[in-house]
This record gives structure tokens, C-alpha cells and sequence, in this order.
């Protein structure tokens, strides 16, 4: 490592939605000249090789993946991927004249790992790879008790705007999915997993004690007022550096439908469809007319609701994409739907080009589970959502999209029971034919066209900054 060169660990969950935030993340900071290493538990969705030897100032740092990730206690060292942390660390402590790491970013489903940082005074920053607008609203209904909301009751947060006060809706909820991180957190709800019953203690909250300071993967003009909202409750620099999407995404979107665009490479694109298959199906499409479907790799909808999508998709006369992954299936399949729907429908089994897809100009709705890459990534594209929410922050980040940003609709209104074929038609109608949420979709995608937001390049800078060696008459600020 150069003697100007300092070095930053970036701490990932597993899976794709953490990875490709704390991914980006550490580009941007690499382009600030500064090392990175990105810490990640073993998994086949790890980054490629090519992260590293495109980029010699990154590293990653591999961790035995465990069901059963540290608790937090007296000995965070008796489990082997906190071990391999430590023993990384003590490496680097003990090489003459090597500076340890100025901080740690940590995803805050990895929060065990702070511990461990901090046996060798390696400050911590807590990481939402999600929005703002989510944790605000997981903080605030906790602090409201909202778990004994009416149904006919509104219930403002103090702090946040109205228009987002808490409804029955946003507490009953039907409980799906594993809960959110999975095998990254330790068993007994002790901590990052969930969501645990809406209206309880965020399990974000343990995670992030002890941090000097949070990021969440978003930008001021998408979620302004709930960053400044955070920074207040949590009492530390709260920064939005994102949305961290693949650099691709920031290049002007006609340079990904050109007949010379890159292309995936070939075994992360296991599917029926090639990119070039895709493309000529939207261009025989006309402008706007288009539904996007798709869950994401790790949710969807219950078995029971597939055959209903199938049904409303029959029913509609709308041209649609729908992308199936193996992880959020349950291997299911419309049966005869293909025949039924003929060249009106292109269903994808496996991967799809979802940037290239949001980006043509044929695509008019987005019938999403609101993960937040997905979400950020239409809005960016301005592709009105059609927001089918199945787990913790996804319900929040739905109600973003309809009733602060503007540029989309919910499925339904009800979430506690199951999502039903008429509601479904009735969405997607409602969705493709307001134009008014189109105008709305479009004017916010601009806000994006011009690359990464100026708001989170300062916001970095200032970050940069904060993580400066200090002088003797400095301190870190611990809470």
C-alpha cells in the first residue's frame, strides 16, 4: 500500500441486494484513493475476480458463512468467520509502519463484526443498503407504539411529514418470506433479521450501536426529509451516498439498447432469453405499452397468488414481461399462458436484463416487490411502480413510491390477506393508464439522467473528511 494511500473495510451481507451496494460503495471510495476491502461471507453470489484486478486498490476478504453468525457477548472470537476477521487484522497490526484501517463500514445485518473492529480501535459506520425512508419509519412507529394503532386511526410521527402518517395497514401485515438477512444473523432474534411485528424495535438497533456515524444507500432529493430525520433520532452525521447501482447504470440509458453494448457474461446469464432477444421483442412493442413483472431473486409472491398474476396477465390485454427466478418461484410456471398470451407476453425464466428492460422506451409499468435496488433503479429510468411488497422494508419503500415520491400505486391496500386476481387487473389498469403518474414517474427519472447525485458526491467528501486522522484534540464521538 502506498505511504498516501489509507484503507477502509466495507462489511457485506450475502446476497445480491447487499452486494452490489457495498460494491459500488467501495469504487467511490477507491476513486478517492483510498484501499478497500470488502468483507463478505463465502457465497457463489460474491463478486467476480474482475472486481479486484480491475481495481488495484480493492480487495476482498472472504469469511466462512455460517447458519449461526456471533451473538453479541463476552467472547465474539468463538465463532470461525470472527475469528478469520480477527486473525486479518492482527496480520495487519503487525506489520511494521502499516496504519490500521481509518474505519469500518458495516452493513448493519453484519453488526457482529464491530466487536471485532473494535478489539483494534477501528471506528465503525453503521450501512442501510436500503433508504432512509424505511428506517425512519421502522424508528418512528416504534417510538409511537403503533402496535395498538385503530383501524380507523392516522397516526403522525412526529418529524415526518404527514401525508406519511402510520395506518392500520402499515402494522397488519401477513407475516412471508424468511426473515430479512437470512443466514447472516444470529438465531433468536438477536439481532439485524426481521422484520419483527411492525410497531416493535427495529432490528436494525443493536447493530448500530457503538457507531460514530450511519449511510444509507440513497440521495437527498429522493429522501431528504427522512436522512434529516435520522440524524436527529440517532444523534450522529447521517450521510445518503447513493443510490449505489452499477456504473453501467449511470451511462446514458440508449447505450444500453445500441447492437454494440456489453454484454453479460455468459455464465451470469442463465436464461431462456438472450439480452439481443429481449431487446427485439420491447422494440416491436409500441412506446409506453409495456408491464414489467419481476420479484427479485430471493421473494415473491405465495403459491396461491402465482395462478392469480397468471390469470390477471391473461385477462389483461397489455403487453408484459415476466421474469421468474429460481429463488423466489418455488418453481412454479404459468402453464399455457405462453400460448394464451402469444407474442403479447415474454415470460424469462432465470436472469433478466432488468436495466435494459426499465431503459427502453416500450417499457410503461413495473409491477414490483419494491426491493430497493429495483425500486431506485425505475425511478431512475422513469417507470412508474405498480408495488407489491412481500417483506420488512419492501412494505415502506411501496409506500415511498405512492405517497411521497408520486410514481406509482400499491397492488392492493391490504397486505394481511392474500393478493387476489382482481386486484391485481384493477392495478395494473389503474397504473398503465394515469398519465398523470407517468408525467410524475418521468420528471422524477430526470433528476437521475445526469449520473450519480451531486448531494451523495458531497456527502462522501464530507464523510472523507470525517474519517481524516484526527490530531490529539480530536475524538471520535461514540453512541
Amino acid at each position: 500500500m502506498a505511504d498516501d494511500v489509507r484503507e477502509i473495510f466495507v462489511v457485506s451481507a450475502a446476497g445480491q441486494g447487499h452486494l452490489q451496494p457495498c460494491t459500488q460503495l467501495c469504487n467511490h471510495l477507491n476513486s478517492r484513493n483510498y484501499q478497500t476491502t470488502l468483507v463478505v461471507p463465502s457465497s457463489p453470489a460474491i463478486p467476480s475476480s474482475s472486481f479486484t484486478r480491475q481495481n488495484p486498490l480493492a480487495q476482498i476478504l472472504h469469511l466462512t458463512a455460517s447458519p449461526s453468525p456471533p451473538r453479541p457477548g463476552p467472547n465474539p472470537l468463538r465463532h470461525k468467520a470472527a475469528q478469520e476477521l480477527h486473525d486479518h487484522l492482527a496480520d495487519l497490526s503487525n506489520i511494521p509502519d502499516m496504519p490500521l484501517p481509518l474505519c469500518a463500514i458495516v452493513d448493519f445485518q453484519m453488526g457482529w463484526t464491530k466487536e471485532v473492529f473494535w478489539k483494534f480501535h477501528v471506528p465503525v459506520i453503521g450501512f442501510f443498503t436500503f433508504g432512509a425512508y424505511a428506517a425512519a419509519m421502522e424508528w418512528g412507529a416504534w417510538k409511537v407504539r403503533a402496535g395498538d394503532i385503530r383501524p380507523d386511526e392516522l397516526r403522525l410521527i412526529p418529524g415526518l411529514p404527514d401525508h406519511m402518517a402510520l395506518t392500520i395497514s402499515d402494522i397488519k401485515r401477513r407475516p412471508t418470506g424468511p426473515p430479512r438477512g437470512g443466514a447472516n444473523q444470529p438465531p433468536g432474534g438477536g439481532g439485524g433479521g426481521g422484520p419483527p411485528k411492525p410497531g416493535d424495535r427495529p432490528p436494525w438497533v443493536p447493530e448500530i450501536e457503538g457507531s460514530v456515524a450511519l449511510m444509507f444507500n440513497t440521495c437527498d432529493f429522493l429522501e431528504r426529509p427522512f436522512i434529516e430525520y435520522m440524524k436527529t433520532q440517532m444523534g450522529m452525521p447521517v450521510w445518503g451516498v447513493g443510490p449505489l447501482l452499477p456504473e453501467t447504470y449511470w451511462k446514458p440509458s440508449d447505450s444500453l439498447l445500441l447492437p454494440d453494448r456489453p454484454m453479460k457474461p455468459h455464465h451470469c446469464r442463465q436464461s431462456n432469453y438472450t439480452e439481443d432477444d429481449v431487446a427485439r421483442w420491447l422494440d416491436s412493442k409500441p412506446r409506453g405499452s409495456v408491464l414489467y413483472v419481476a420479484f427479485g431473486s430471493e421473494v415473491g409472491p405465495t403459491v396461491e397468488e402465482y395462478p392469480h398474476l397468471a390469470s390477471a396477465l391473461e385477462e389483461s390485454t397489455r403487453p408484459f414481461i415476466w421474469v421468474i427466478q429460481s429463488g423466489s418461484g418455488d418453481g412454479y410456471y404459468p402453464e399455457g399462458l405462453n400460448s394464451k398470451a402469444g407474442e403479447r407476453g415474454l415470460i424469462i425464466c432465470g436472469w433478466a436484463p432488468q436495466v435494459l428492460i426499465l431503459s427502453h422506451r416500450s417499457t410503461g409499468g413495473f409491477l414490483s416487490h419494491c426491493g430497493w435496488n429495483s425500486t431506485v433503479e425505475a425511478i431512475g429510468r422513469g417507470v412508474p411502480i405498480l408495488g407489491w411488497p412481500i417483506r420488512g422494508d419492501q412494505f415502506y419503500n411501496a409506500k415511498l413510491v405512492a405517497k411521497h415520491l408520486k410514481v406509482g400505486y400499491g397492488v392492493c391496500e391490504d397486505f394481511t390477506d392474500m393478493v387476489k386476481k382482481e386486484d391485481i387487473v384493477e392495478g395494473i389498469e389503474k397504473l398503465m393508464g394515469d398519465e398523470g403518474v407517468k408525467r410524475q414517474a418521468m420528471e422524477t427519472g430526470k433528476r437521475l439522467e445526469d449520473g450519480f447525485p451531486a448531494s451523495s458526491v458531497a456527502s462522501l467528501d464530507v464523510f472523507v473528511d470525517f474519517i481524516r486522522p484526527k490530531t490529539s484534540s480530536e475524538v471520535y464521538r461514540i453512541v
